[in-house]
């Protein structure tokens, strides 16, 4: 089941440091078939506060997003984004192809 790495950045110092990991991300996420759906978008927001941008980077599995984020590669170039943003960043199982709301009552029972 698709997996996924989201970010809420803010305060990005778009310097030095926040170019030269934008310039090395691509290469960390190939090992673990990782890809951008969302990145450094604003979005239009019709509901609560949300000040920033999103990432969203899709990965086969739960197995590659936290191997991804673990990996010395990434941890070489992380950083470089963390100190120069103020961000939430988490990782998140997607739900199957055909899933429906109300599956979610089954769990609540």
């Amino acid at each position: 089941m698709t997996a996924y790495a989201i970010a809420h950045l803010q305060d990005v110092d778009l310097g030095p440091e926040i170019l030269s990991y934008i310039s090395a991300i691509d290469a960390t996420l190939i090992p673990f078939g990782g890809r951008f759906l969302v990145h450094g978008a604003t979005p239009e927001v019709v509901e609560g506060p949300w000040p920033g941008d999103l990432v969203m980077i899709a990965f086969p599995d739960m197995e590659a997003v936290r191997g991804w984020y673990a990996s010395p590669a990434y941890q070489e170039i992380l950083p470089l984004r963390t100190r120069n943003s103020t961000s939430v960043t988490m990782l998140v199982d997607g739900v199957p192809e055909g899933y429906k709301a109300t599956q979610v009552l089954a769990k609540l029972g």
